[in-house]
C-alpha cells in the first residue's frame, strides 16, 4: 500500500529536543528501519502499540464540514516523542510506523466545492478508497499482535480501524465513541459522518455505544432510529453535565457492560472537547481531565483493540495545545493498558 509514509531516523533526530540529564520518550520508542515485509517487522519487535498517523481531511470535506484534520499528525508527533521518558511513559513498548498521507486527494478536494452534489460525490468515492488503505494497516498491526494508536484525520476512519481490526480477527468488534455526534448517517457515500453506520450495516461493527451526544445537533430522526437499534446504545452529554440526571462515573459502567466483554475500538473525537481545536469545535464539552478519565477508564480494559483520536483541527496558533492534549490521552491510554 503505497500511502504509507515511513517515519524515519532523520525525522526523528530532527524533532527530538535532547537536554542533560534527562531522556525523551523518542530516545527509546521503536522505529522500522525501512519498508520491507512491514508485517514481518510487526511480528517481531516486542513492542505492545504501534502508532499510525493519518493525514486527511477528506472525509470532512465529504460531510461538508471544515477541513484541518489534515494536520494533527504532524503537531501531536513534534510534542509526544520530547515528552519525557520514565516508569510512567512506557516508551519501550511503543513503535513509531509513520503516516498514511494522501496528497492526489487532498489536491483535488482542493478545487471541489461542497456546494456541488457532484464534488461531493467525488470526494466520498476518495474516502472510499482511503478507507481501503486504513483498513488494511490497522489490520496488519492488529494480526501482528500490538494495538494500533491512530491519530489524525476525520471520522470517516472509524470504518477502517473497525473493518481492519474485525478482519484481523475475524469476527466483528464493539465500537465506544466519545463524541458530540452520532456518526451513524445514512450510506448515502462515505464521509466522516457515516463511518460507524457502514461498518455496522456490513456486519463489522456489532455493539456500539455513543458517549455524550449534543442534544442540539441529533434530530429527532436519529433519535427515533438509534432506540429501535438494540446493539446501539447512547447518553447525551445535557443529561449528564448539564441536568446531571446521569453520572459520568455510572454511564462509562453502562458503556462498559454493553461494549467490553468482546474485542472494541475506543473512539475519541475531539469535538467532544470544549474549545478544542476541531472541525466542529464546541464551546460546551467535556473537560480536558473528564476526557483524559475516561480514557484511562476503557484502556485499562483487557479488550480494547485500537485507540483513534481524531477530528482536531489545529493551526499555527494552537498547534501546540492540540498536540499536548492528544499526547496526554496516548500516554494516558498507554498507562492504563499497562496497568492491567
Amino acid at each position: 500500500m503505497d500511502n504509507l509514509k515511513l517515519f524515519t531516523t532523520s525525522e526523528l533526530q530532527s524533532i527530538l529536543k535532547k537536554r542533560s540529564k534527562e531522556t525523551k520518550l523518542g530516545e527509546h520508542i521503536s522505529i522500522f528501519p525501512n519498508s520491507n515485509n512491514i508485517y514481518e517487522q510487526l511480528v517481531k519487535l516486542d513492542v505492545s502499540y504501534v502508532i499510525l498517523g493519518i493525514k486527511e481531511d477528506v472525509g470532512v470535506f465529504a460531510n461538508y464540514g471544515n477541513s484541518g484534520t489534515y494536520n494533527a499528525w504532524d503537531a501531536v508527533i513534534k510534542i509526544l516523542l520530547n515528552i519525557q521518558s520514565n516508569a510512567y511513559t512506557h516508551a519501550k513498548q511503543i513503535a513509531i510506523l509513520g503516516c498514511l498521507e494522501f496528497p492526489k486527494y487532498q489536491e483535488q478536494i482542493s478545487a471541489l466545492d461542497q456546494h456541488k452534489k457532484k464534488d461531493i460525490a467525488k470526494a466520498r468515492k476518495k474516502v472510499a478508497a482511503i478507507d481501503e488503505s486504513v483498513s488494511f494497516w490497522v489490520s496488519q498491526i492488529v494480526s501482528a499482535g500490538k494495538i494500533p494508536i491512530l491519530i489524525g484525520g476525520g471520522h470517516n476512519n472509524a470504518y477502517g480501524n473497525i473493518k481492519g481490526t474485525a478482519l484481523a480477527l475475524k469476527k466483528p468488534i464493539n465500537a465506544i465513541n466519545f463524541d458530540a455526534h452520532h456518526d451513524f448517517r445514512a450510506e448515502e457515500g462515505r464521509h466522516s459522518g457515516n463511518g460507524f453506520s457502514y461498518a455496522f450495516a456490513e456486519g463489522f461493527l456489532k455493539n456500539y455505544f455513543i458517549f455524550g451526544l449534543h442534544e442540539n445537533y441529533t434530530s429527532d430522526r436519529i433519535f427515533r432510529t438509534l432506540k429501535k437499534v438494540k446493539n446501539v446504545k447512547y447518553n447525551t452529554f445535557e443529561s449528564m453535565m448539564v441536568r446531571r440526571e446521569k453520572s459520568f462515573d455510572a454511564e462509562m459502567e453502562r458503556a462498559l457492560d454493553h461494549i467490553a466483554s468482546k474485542p472494541f475500538g475506543l473512539e475519541i473525537d475531539c469535538d467532544a472537547i470544549q474549545d478544542m481545536p476541531s472541525s466542529a469545535m464546541t464551546p460546551s464539552g467535556f473537560a480536558v481531565n473528564k476526557t483524559r478519565a475516561f480514557v484511562n477508564c476503557f484502556g485499562k480494559q483487557e479488550q480494547v483493540s485500537y485507540l483513534h483520536i481524531c477530528e482536531a483541527a489545529p493551526t499555527q496558533d494552537n498547534e501546540t495545545q492540540v498536540g499536548k492534549l492528544i499526547s496526554y490521552l496516548i500516554t494516558d491510554f498507554i498507562r492504563a493498558h499497562e496497568s492491567i
